[in-house]
This record gives structure tokens, sequence and C-alpha cells, in this order.
């Protein structure tokens, strides 16, 4: 499973901008996110044309412009952003769907084991909203997980 820069970043600067956003009207300036994350300003700005045209974000011009967010923290889900900015979650090395990744366009023996493993990825991000992330809400106690020492 590789998850590129595109979808890393684009989670980094929507977790920057509901931190941000503490009013619904107020919209926060890209260069603002992009110093704060130590992210290039033009590539925010490809990464935000993408959530913009996937109603993640809505742009404000002028005096006081930016953007913010098109739904609530709590409604937003880290695979929609990720899907947003065109970042797959597979991870098989499968490059059609339907098609093996071998030679011949037979599955290899793990594809399954994989596809699987994608399936749980997407399903974990789709479960963790911005609301969680920026809340700190994501790892259960030490004690819970039975790896108190």
């Amino acid at each position: 499973m590789r998850l590129s820069t595109k979808g890393r970043y684009a989670v980094m600067a929507m977790a920057d901008l509901a931190r941000r956003q503490t009013e619904p009207c107020r919209a926060v300036a890209l260069a603002e996110i992009a110093a704060r994350q130590e992210i290039s300003l033009s590539y925010l700005e490809q990464l935000f044309a993408r959530l913009r045209r996937k109603g993640l974000v809505q742009s404000a011009r002028g005096p006081g412009g930016g953007y913010r967010l098109a739904k609530t923290a709590a409604e937003t889900s880290i695979a929609d952003i990720v899907h947003a900015v065109d970042e797959p979650l597979r991870a098989t090395r499968c490059s059609v769907q339907g098609k093996g990744c071998m030679l011949r366009g037979e599955r290899c023996l793990t594809h399954d084991l994989w596809a699987d493993l994608g399936d749980r990825i997407e399903d974990y991000l789709a479960s963790v909203s911005l609301a969680d992330v920026i809340g700190g809400r994501l790892r259960a106690p030490l004690a819970a997980n039975g790896a108190a020492a």
C-alpha cells in the first residue's frame, strides 16, 4: 500500500484548516496552511482545486479570502479527502480492476491477502473523521490494547 505525498499533504492541510476554522464563515488562507505545515503553496493550490471540485472545501475571494470546510469536520472522512485528490487506496499491485498482476493476467498467490488489507485500510480511513484527527481520538490507551508492560 502506497499513499503518496498527495494524499498525506491533503489530509494534513485539511486537518490544519479544520483546526483553524473556528467560525463557519471564517476562511483560512492557503499561504497560512502552507507555512504552518511546511508544504509548497503551489502544491496546496493544486490539491485544494481538487478538494473544491469534490465539494470538500469552499473558496472565498478578496480580503479575508481563503478556504473553509464545506461540511463539518465530523462529517468529513479521511477516505473522502484521499479519494478527492485521486489517491487510490489499493494494496495490490494489479493495475487494472479485475485483471491480475501476473504477466498472463492471473492473480498472484497473495492477491487476496493484499486486497483484504486494502479493504481494511479503506474501511478504517472511512471511519475516521477530521474531527477525530484534530481531537486526538485515534489511539486507544495502551492498557486497552493489552500492550501495557
